[in-house]
């Protein structure tokens, strides 16, 4: 009974804490939509049009992870401006995996 009662926990806990911190895709494309459409609308790159967000161009620069990308969010490089303290994190986290989601889709 105690292993049950283990198990129980276990699965609770992890199956909660999963479901807390998933992103909200729905979220991310309002946000993306809202502040990165006019450069990167379908994916691609009004200003620098050889770094679109397609997949393979994301791999090739580094930037197909969570991290890399809301680092590139938040502090901006190039031409891209920093939103770090425009949008708040989770707004950031929601918008970085919206763009793996449509990039692992083609957009």
């Amino acid at each position: 009974m105690k292993l049950l009662y283990t198990l129980f926990f276990i699965f609770n806990t992890f199956f909660f804490s999963v479901q807390c911190f998933a992103a909200d895709l729905d979220a991310g494309e309002q946000i993306f939509a809202a502040n990165c459409s006019a450069c990167h609308a379908g994916g691609n790159n009004a200003i620098m049009p050889e770094k679109t967000l397609k997949e393979d161009v994301l791999e090739n620069n580094g930037m197909n992870s969570i991290e890399a990308i809301t680092t590139q969010v938040k502090n901006g490089k190039n031409a891209m401006p920093a939103f770090g303290g425009r949008l708040a994190d989770e707004d950031i986290d929601n918008v970085a995996n919206y763009v793996l989601s449509q990039a692992a889709k083609g957009w």
